[in-house]
């Protein structure tokens, strides 16, 4: 077979396109959390001046040596010491201004951690989780990296049983809801809300009654194990 004569080498290539070569990549995470009835997300001060005062996201630039999900955990590994966090691929943002020291292209990873289980290493730059329905304005692009995976979010919990990673092992109807209504923000029907839990069989009764709460006890459920081994994802 003849040979292609309209070959040429990966170094002719990039030496022709130089500017192209020159483009950082990063990632962000979004990593939510519920505590007090409120969806809430991990953010951290900014230490750019160009973003005094404003928090972001947990994000840095990928190192020339590393692929996007090794950069991700090492990222959260770093900025808070989680190592048993589960992250997930949400949506790649590029806009040509969105970063002050020059193009920049951020792959968005996100996550649900129970906030109860997961000790975070606080640092000098303020980290600490926040309301999602009180964050008016972030650093960068990071308020619609925000909207976006909560949007990604609010599409799983309609088909997958994803919220078990917000949940103690066990709970109550009534809790279930509370934290839908908080990822929805908005009130949800009681009636009509346990028809559709119990028509997707998710649950298993334990027969076991909520204690030391000051509202009438409610029936005690959890996720069935193969569907929480199934939808390790947050």
């Amino acid at each position: 077979m003849a040979k292609s004569s309209n070959l040429k080498t990966a170094a002719l290539e990039k030496s022709s396109h130089l500017e192209y070569f020159k483009i950082a990549v990063s990632v962000d995470c979004v990593i939510f959390g519920y505590e007090e009835k409120e969806l809430k997300v991990l953010l951290i001060k900014s230490d750019l001046k160009e973003f005094a005062g404003l928090y972001s996201l947990l994000g840095d630039l990928v190192r020339p040596d590393e692929d996007l999900d090794k950069a991700s955990y090492r990222i959260l590994k770093e900025r808070t010491d989680l190592d048993d966090v589960f992250l997930q691929q949400v949506h790649t943002f590029g806009a040509v201004n969105r970063h002050p020291s020059g193009r920049v292209v951020s792959t968005a990873y996100y996550s649900l951690v129970n906030i109860n289980n997961h000790k975070l290493k606080i640092n000098n730059n303020d980290l600490r989780w926040h309301a999602v329905k009180h964050i008016h304005k972030l650093a960068f692009d990071h308020k619609e990296i925000l909207a976006t995976s909560l949007l990604h979010l609010r599409g799983q919990i309609e088909e997958h049983p994803v919220v078990h990673n917000l949940l103690d092992e066990k709970f109550s109807l009534r809790e279930l809801q509370e934290v839908y209504e908080a990822i929805l923000n908005m009130p949800l029907d009681r009636r009509n809300f346990r028809k559709k839990i119990t028509l997707k069989n998710w649950l298993v009764d334990l027969n076991e009654m909520e204690d030391n709460v000051s509202h009438r006890p409610g029936k005690l459920y959890k996720f069935k194990p193969k569907l929480i081994k199934n939808n390790k994802l947050a």
